[in-house]
């Protein structure tokens, strides 16, 4: 027998959502995923204080601002762990735009060039990054001006099929819809509890993939943020899947059967929506659970980015 992570890997793309190295290790992940929340809990485990060490000495010798080179620095250690983690793997790492840059274009474009750049110093080619963004308006027309740049983007926090139409037409390379985010709400919401197969985190993937195989969309479908092993289990079968390293070690010791739930085999015809600008913000608008997550997820990353950015301007002092 093999265990169900091995099973999946036959099946789906494994993606580590993690900046710990030992997990990347053990679990040998195809591509990794990072976010702000996760630089700074691998940073807080004391796991790379020499990256650490490393980028508060470059700070110190720039001529930028305090304020600046705060920034400066956070940004290098997103990057500097992203470096480390993409030694480790075949595919790709995920580095997250800042979030407070969420609803500026022009904001999202230059902070992604100077990612590629800051890579590229290391050796990393764009072929081995994607750049991670909040999926607003904003957002989704930056990754169109990247993606015609060569530069590979991964929308995170979609929450709305409004979200994933316009990633598509904006010619993303990945979307990440999160899975347990979206059970959160209804959860509390409604009060009740689901099985894998009826829970709306996992239908709104369902659905997206099904969009987007049957109109021939490129476009990646990788979900994220799941809160138990029954909604990954739910999902074999989707193009990726960015696993917690708790997941990851469950599926690793479990030696049940697992079988795709999402192929090509079975698409159900669905006409091909177009949006502009002003359906886009509706169909939002008229979402209580993707507006309140939306935000909510921007929010939740910003808190995070913040307490990045203090640490730095500590160590800097």
């Amino acid at each position: 027998m093999i265990s169900k992570l091995e099973q999946l890997r036959s099946m789906t793309t494994i993606v580590a959502d993690t900046g710990n190295i030992d997990v990347v290790q053990k679990f040998k992940p195809v591509d990794c995923t990072t976010n702000p929340t996760i630089v700074l809990e691998t940073l807080r485990s004391g796991m790379f204080s020499d990256v650490i060490k490393e980028a508060i000495k470059w700070g110190k010798k720039q001529v930028y601002s305090q304020e600046d080179t705060v920034v400066a620095v956070a940004d290098r250690l997103s990057v500097s762990i992203g470096a480390k983690l993409v030694d480790l793997i075949p595919g790709r790492i995920s580095t997250e735009i800042d979030s407070d840059l969420s609803f500026s274009t022009q904001g999202c474009v230059d902070k992604a060039r100077a990612i590629i750049d800051s890579y590229k110093k290391r050796g990393i080619e764009r072929e081995r990054v994607l750049i991670k963004i909040a999926s607003t308006w904003e957002g989704i027309c930056a990754a169109k001006i990247l993606q015609e740049e060569g530069i590979d983007c991964n929308l995170t926090l979609i929450f709305s099929k409004a979200q994933a139409i316009a990633c598509a037409a904006a010619g993303v390379f990945l979307i990440s819809p999160f899975v347990g985010r979206i059970s959160d709400y209804y959860k509390n919401k409604l009060g009740k509890e689901y099985v894998p197969e009826e829970d709306p985190g996992v239908l709104f993937v369902s659905s997206v993939y099904n969009y987007y195989k049957v109109n021939e969309i490129k476009t990646v479908v990788m979900g994220a943020s799941f809160r138990s092993i029954g909604q990954i289990e739910a999902l074999a079968g989707c193009d990726r899947l960015t696993i917690s390293p708790k997941f990851l070690q469950e599926l690793d010791n479990d030696y049940g059967s697992l079988s795709p739930k999402l192929s090509c085999d079975s698409l159900v015809e669905e006409e091909k929506i177009f949006l502009d600008e002003k359906s886009f913000r509706w169909m939002i608008n008229e979402d209580p659970m993707a507006n309140e997550k939306i935000a909510e997820g921007i929010r939740i990353f910003n808190r995070d980015l913040k307490s990045l950015r203090n640490m730095v301007r500590e160590n800097l002092s």
